[in-house]
């Protein structure tokens, strides 16, 4: 489950290579933040994760605290704004693999890339994978 907006998106041909459409990467943009976080719940809540660990990955990722993520929420913080005002985790780099398709560590785009940071995050808590893991923490 990606963001909805770049459901059937993604043109014929399209690879890592390429950068991202205008009209998608604008779409993207401006799609609030409030929109796709209640899917992201769903998802992983049915794959038997938790909303408080969907939290746990946002703040890895973007630097915010609880009280940060609920005002985008309620002010229904574009993308761009969202990720505009995030401080990126410096092990974001180590985000790597294909989500829709597109290598992560490929893409182009600074804004879609973080977008699919995120996406990437997601899709591994849903799968289970172990939050030490998933928040690319150091084995010990």
């Amino acid at each position: 489950m990606g963001i909805p907006a770049l459901s059937g998106a993604t043109p014929t041909g399209y690879d890592s290579g390429m950068a991202t459409p205008p009209a998608t990467l604008n779409r993207v943009a401006r799609l609030p933040f409030a929109t796709v976080y209640p899917l992201y719940v769903t998802k992983v809540e049915r794959k038997g994760r938790t909303r408080a660990e969907l939290d746990e990955v946002i703040r890895w990722l973007t630097g915010f605290d609880d009280a940060a993520i609920a005002r985008h929420l309620a002010e229904q913080s574009t993308f761009a704004q969202f990720f505009e005002a995030a401080r990126l985790n410096p092990n974001a780099t180590l985000i790597t693999g294909v989500i829709c398709g597109v290598r992560v560590e490929e893409i182009e785009e600074p804004l879609m890339q973080k977008v699919r940071y995120l996406d990437k995050l997601v899709d591994e808590l849903a799968k289970g994978r172990p939050m030490q893991k998933v928040l690319r923490a150091p084995v010990a």
